[in-house]
């Protein structure tokens, strides 16, 4: 049977299933690229600039960010600037530092929760597909009166249940993609939190905030 012949069988709810799948192949594509992108082009600077931090060459690692067209990278050049200004306290600089890592991870989250709610949403879609068709075969039986074919059960039956399978095909890829986009960007994360924190550190514009126990103090005085 072709894909045309399953999505009349399926009904009106097979075309907007078919419309999140292109929706969420498209989003997959898309953030594949750009965050494969950002590996391949950046990858090997970022691990030359951390290597020139940590010898403490901040004019290098300046040198080595101005060419990185990376999130670390520009959120990490902002540490670097405010951290070297003389004018700009620690609560300033670590209020700048935030605003611009908060500002990078919001674009690389962009789509991402689209691609969540495409995930979540396409199985009920797809029950709600089946519990429409087997009303649908019911009253097709209802209406036949004393002559039961059970042909025509099973046949209403197998109709209504293509639009849980098609659901089920759509939400396992997408969130199997949604976790993976966001273990790299929670790894994107961790590492502009403890690069631009030591910049701030060795500056001196770590402030000593209220620690609590449980929570490092580099993270909780630094919240990217």
């Amino acid at each position: 049977m072709t894909l045309a012949a399953l999505m009349a069988q399926g009904g009106p709810v097979m075309l907007v299933l078919l419309a999140l799948s292109v929706i969420a192949t498209a989003i997959v594509f898309g953030k594949s690229a750009e965050l494969l992108g950002l590996r391949w082009r950046a990858g090997d600077r970022l691990a030359r600039t951390s290597t020139l931090l940590s010898e403490g060459d901040e004019n290098g690692a300046a040198a080595q960010l101005s060419k990185t067209q990376h999130p670390v990278a520009r959120t990490l050049e902002v540490a670097l600037r405010v951290a070297r200004d003389p004018a700009v306290g620690p609560a300033a600089a670590q209020a700048e530092v935030q605003r611009a890592g908060n500002a990078e991870l919001r674009r690389l989250e962009s789509w991402l929760r689209g691609l969540s709610a495409i995930g979540h949403l396409s199985p009920l879609l797809g029950l709600l597909g089946t519990v429409l068709g087997m009303i649908g075969a019911f009253m097709s039986l209802e209406s036949a009166g004393p002559r039961v074919d059970a042909a025509l059960l099973s046949g209403g039956i197998w109709e209504a249940l293509l639009t849980t399978a098609f659901g089920l095909t759509i939400a396992i890829p997408s969130m199997a993609a949604f976790y993976v986009f966001e273990g790299e960007i929670d790894r994107m994360r961790a590492l502009m939190r403890d690069e631009c924190a030591g910049v701030l550190l060795r500056h001196g514009k770590l402030d000593p905030f209220p620690q609590d126990e449980r929570t490092p103090q580099r993270e909780q005085a630094f919240g990217v």
